[in-house]
């Protein structure tokens, strides 16, 4: 006796047994479940949650399904649509991973570590796998139908991990294959700022990135690529340069516009007055902005033509506008020299014959230094009172022992130096030199009384009339010998001497206290005496006397 499952063959109709997929039709839709009929004795049911939306069902479709079991308690054959296309995509799958195809699938949900994906079968992309950089917002994805590579299938347990990311970059190789060979120098492209560093920012291209360095933005300035461009801006780029074999593209802005030093000596001729803006102080000078990608180099030196100024912040600020004359230009070095003080007229030019040597002039001491004083003779015009200048008699170390700022003096000009921008005055210019009748005013042999003005370990200076020092060297104070003068002398004490040198050409009076009770005859012997001593003897000639006094105070002023 056959079989119903044999009898069905023998007939035509397709078998029916469990686990087996058949053809059904719809003869009727309820509101929670859907009745199959497929030609057995009795008609299957399947849930209605099988249906992506039961409403669309209408009876007479026909549709795949897999028989679960012959018969339940009720009689009914158990019906599944969901396992019969898992059955057939999973076939499906197998084949395609293995041929190393790609499916399509939709994104059902956001799962831990990734998405769901519906690709006839659920399966797996993890969140590394959605695209080249793992996005943080997942749900963007869900509803949305994309292609997908099959990486990974678990045949035991039916899993499936896929990858939208090796399709994406399998893309982005292709094509940037495809814009390698057909790009070339020159060409103008459409791309995206993908990322901004400190020396440039990249750019997609749409297959393959290039590098826009900070150089090629702009003809001008640019302190930071983030100052011109901005994360996901589009813009328009010239290819500069290609690197197939290591695949990176040299890419430039500033190219799409004419290069403004191309015409530059038309456009600022030298001596031209010209207006920018101050973009950079350095300690040698500021850097003014004539135009975008134009900029001039006032230096620090031609900033006044009388001032000395320290740097240039001392009379400029950033963003200031101002005014300045082209003194020089180098195209090849895309450079031009600016200068401020060439808007006035040069004081220099007329001080030689404003001050000329021999003028008398007044003016109030405008600053003190080491070797001298500055008087004012006008508005940045200064001239110089060397300390040696100050008095004809006086040994002066530092101006301020006979100035202070804001004194006010006269002078007599000594030199203008037009080149070097000096002016040389003198105040003891103004009086007559004693030195000159100092024959008249001392002889050797007088006796003169003074007052200890200084004292130094090699003897002591004795303030004289006519503000003339006379000089007592440690061997002339007494006939004992004197180790330290200090025991013997103290400044400001009242001493008679007796002069016993002078030396006009050098400006130098020799006393001996000592000798100022000698006879003319021990006075003749002590002259002639010491006349004839050589240096390294006991009682120094008072030449060399005169050069320690002059070395000790060289040495007190030094810092």
């Amino acid at each position: 006796m056959l079989t119903m499952e044999e009898a069905m063959k023998q007939s035509g109709k397709q078998p029916v047994a469990a686990g087996s997929i058949v053809k059904g039709t719809i003869i009727e839709v309820g509101s929670k479940d859907v009745l199959v009929d497929i030609g057995y004795k009795s008609e299957g049911v399947i849930s209605g949650g099988e249906f992506e939306d039961i409403k669309t069902v209408k009876v007479g479709d026909q549709i795949d399904v897999l028989i679960e079991k012959l018969e339940d308690k009720e009689g009914m054959v158990v019906l599944s649509k969901e396992k019969a296309e898992f059955k057939q995509n999973w076939e499906r799958i197998l084949t395609i991973c293995n041929e190393g195809g790609t499916i399509s699938g939709k994104v059902k949900a956001i799962v831990k570590g990734g998405l769901l994906v519906n690709i006839g079968v659920e399966a797996f992309l993890p969140a590394s796998q959605i695209d080249v950089l793992t996005p943080k917002n997942l749900a963007q994805y869900v509803g949305n139908t994309y292609e997908f590579k099959v990486v990974k299938i678990n045949q035991e347990r039916q899993n499936i991990v896929l990858s939208r990311r090796e399709l994406i970059e399998q893309e982005r190789t292709e094509r940037r294959q495809k814009l390698l060979a057909e790009m070339t120098p020159g060409d103008i492209r459409k791309g995206t700022v993908k990322n901004i560093t400190d020396f440039g920012a990249f750019i997609d291209l749409n297959g393959i990135d290039g590098l826009l360095h900070i150089t090629d933005m702009s003809w001008g300035r640019v302190g930071h690529p983030s100052e011109i461009l901005k994360v996901g801006q589009d813009i328009d780029v010239v290819v500069l340069d290609i690197n197939r074999e290591k695949e990176r593209v040299s890419l430039g802005l500033k190219q799409k516009l004419a290069n403004p030093w191309d015409s530059i000596e038309q456009k600022y001729p030298v001596g031209a007055k010209v207006k920018g803006r101050v973009v950079n102080l350095v300690p040698y000078g500021a850097f003014v902005e004539l135009e975008p990608g134009v900029e001039g180099l006032v230096h620090v030196t031609e900033l006044s033509w009388t001032k000395r100024v320290a740097k240039p912040s001392d009379m400029l600020e950033p963003d200031q506008e101002i005014e300045a004359v082209v003194l020089g230009i180098n195209r090849e070095e895309q450079k031009i020299s600016l200068g401020l003080r060439q808007l006035e007229a040069n004081p220099w030019d007329q001080a030689m014959d404003k001050y000329p040597a021999g003028t008398k002039v007044k003016g109030k001491i405008r600053n003190l230094t080491s070797y001298g004083a500055f008087i004012e003779l006008e508005e940045g015009l200064d001239g110089m009172i060397h300390v040696s200048d100050m008095s004809w008699t006086r040994k002066i170390n530092h101006p301020s022992e006979v100035l202070k700022k804001g004194d006010e003096v006269e002078a007599l000009v000594l030199e203008v130096d037009k080149t070097n921008q000096r002016i040389a005055v003198g105040m003891k210019q103004l009086l007559p030199d004693p030195w000159e009748g100092i024959d008249q005013m001392y002889k050797v042999g007088d006796l003169v009384t003074g007052k200890v003005t200084k004292l130094a370990s090699f003897g002591a200076f004795i303030g004289l009339q006519h503000e003339i020092d006379g000089l007592v060297h440690i061997s002339q104070i007494s006939e004992e010998r004197i180790d330290k003068i200090k025991n013997v002398l103290k400044v400001d004490q009242e001493v008679t001497a007796r002069v016993i040198k002078i030396d006009k050409s050098d400006r130098r009076i020799g006393l001996s206290i000592k000798a100022a009770n000698y006879s003319t005859d021990q006075l003749k012997a002590e002259q002639a005496a010491l006349d004839a001593l050589k240096p390294g003897e006991d009682l120094v000639a008072l030449q060399h006397a005169f050069d320690a006094a002059d070395e000790a105070k060289q040495d007190e002023v030094k810092p």
